[in-house]
């Protein structure tokens, strides 16, 4: 079971959004916070952001973000931004 799933574009348009509801899902819950990507289509530098900024707020609140069905592309980008 995932905590969240992410489908579509995660972008510029929707990355408030996208950030507050993986804000809320980090501090509504403890342990890991499961996030599926399988249906995301495109990920901009933007929506990197957003899940860059959830990791750091997830460990902040003691948490683990984990990141489920990350494409090979994405993989790479996470990566390198660590």
């Amino acid at each position: 079971m995932h905590d969240l799933a992410l489908t579509g574009r995660l972008d510029v348009h929707v990355a408030a959004d996208v950030r507050m509801a993986l804000a809320k899902a980090v501090d509504a819950g403890v342990g890991e916070l499961l996030v599926d990507l399988t249906g995301l289509e495109a990920v901009d530098a933007t929506g990197l952001g957003v899940l860059v900024g959830a990791h750091r707020r997830a460990q902040r609140a003691g948490r683990t973000l984990v990141l489920e069905g990350v494409t090979p592309p994405l993989g790479r980008l996470l990566l390198v931004t660590r």
